[in-house]
């Protein structure tokens, strides 16, 4: 027989929403092993049998929780397999998932991704409640430049338009004109018919963007603590070690690593070329977990993995998706005149390229 609960106002149907949730079991009991057998199907590649037995109860419990919670998970490409392909219900880039933020019906984001990112869910989202697992979760491009940094530069540099990459906190993009991301920052930047611009804060999207366009670029010395790692003498080391590999970077790539690269390209930029040449051998020159999820999608190429890891996005994992939707903790909130600020850059961003 069904069980109706009657409340007296909207605020306590609210309270109780939102009110922390029994830790679910978390054996993994013969009967769960085969009803999340055709998960496992999808993953088996890139997940270890002996990783699934811990990750297949969380995953069944996420996955129930988020209808219980009306909530969606954001999965940004660097998560983990377990995570982007198990209970993610959007997976994509920054640009992908900041559209996706603005699209969401549901009452709950979970963001699987760093601060920033969920930063940009609230300002899309800003009667929604977004959570993100873990507080600590930040961007050393983020960290890079600072609200005083913006204002400085405009003093610097009168009258030129700032173009800000989504890697920035609200504050940051509350002090721009519009916001960019890899894959679009070229087609940003010619959008304001300026001869000069400021694009910050990555200082190589920067310099790769300036060698796209004839609008003079000016740049700020930010850096991707992930990408900045790779080298030019790494890649051709791995060249020589696989004959025929095809090496894939991203912009944030120091200039030295784009040059010698076959293909450059945003985060669904080298997605999309590995799906549509199929190369027998590829190396996708950016965070490693990447290449995880690609290999998903196109089984038949073999991934060479350099396999530099973002600490970062690395704080996300399956337990603290979990926490978050039972306990509904660390929600991610933003001063209503930064936001209304922000949300400008990132709305004339997203109507830009829509």
């Amino acid at each position: 027989m069904e069980t109706l609960e009657l409340y007296t106002s909207p605020d306590q149907r609210e309270r109780h929403r939102l009110a922390p949730l029994a830790k679910p079991n978390l054996d993994f009991t013969p009967e769960l092993e085969a009803e999340m057998r055709p998960l496992y199907e999808k993953v088996k590649n890139v997940v270890t049998p002996m990783e699934w037995p811990h990750y297949a109860p969380l995953i069944k419990a996420i996955n129930d929780l988020k209808k219980q919670r009306n909530a969606v998970i954001l999965a940004h490409n660097y998560m983990t397999p377990e995570i982007f392909h198990c209970v993610g219900d959007f997976q994509g880039d920054s640009l992908q998932l900041a559209r996706e933020a603005a699209n969401v019906e549901a009452e709950v984001i979970i963001q699987a991704g760093v601060h920033f990112m969920a930063e940009t869910s609230k300002l899309m989202n800003p009667d929604k409640t977004i959570l993100i697992p873990d507080l600590e979760a930040g961007c050393s491009l983020a960290a890079s430049i600072t609200a005083d940094d913006v204002k400085r530069l405009r003093a610097a540099y009168p009258g030129v338009p700032v173009v800000t990459y989504v890697n920035t906190s609200a504050a940051v993009k509350a002090e721009c004109d519009i916001c960019c991301t890899s894959s679009n920052a070229v087609k940003v930047v010619e959008s304001l018919g300026a001869p000069r611009v400021l694009l910050i804060p990555d200082e190589y999207l920067a310099k790769y963007v300036a060698t796209q366009t004839d609008v003079e670029i000016i740049a700020w010395k930010g850096r991707c603590e992930v990408h900045e790692r790779f080298t030019a003498e790494e890649i051709e080391t791995m060249r020589e070690a696989e004959p025929g590999l095809k090496v894939i970077a991203h912009p944030e790539c120091p200039p030295e690593v784009i040059d010698i690269a076959d293909f450059t390209g945003s985060t669904s930029g080298m997605i999309n070329w590995v799906k549509d040449n199929h190369p027998e051998k590829v190396m996708l020159v950016t965070e490693c977990s990447m290449s995880s999820n690609v290999a998903v999608e196109v089984p038949d190429t073999q991934f060479i993995r350099p396999c530099n890891l973002c600490p970062h996005m690395k704080r996300i994992s399956l337990e603290k998706i979990l926490d978050a939707l039972l306990y509904m903790q660390h929600e991610v909130t933003i001063d209503p005149e930064v936001a209304e600020r922000a949300r400008r850059s990132v709305e004339r961003m997203v109507n830009l390229t829509n």
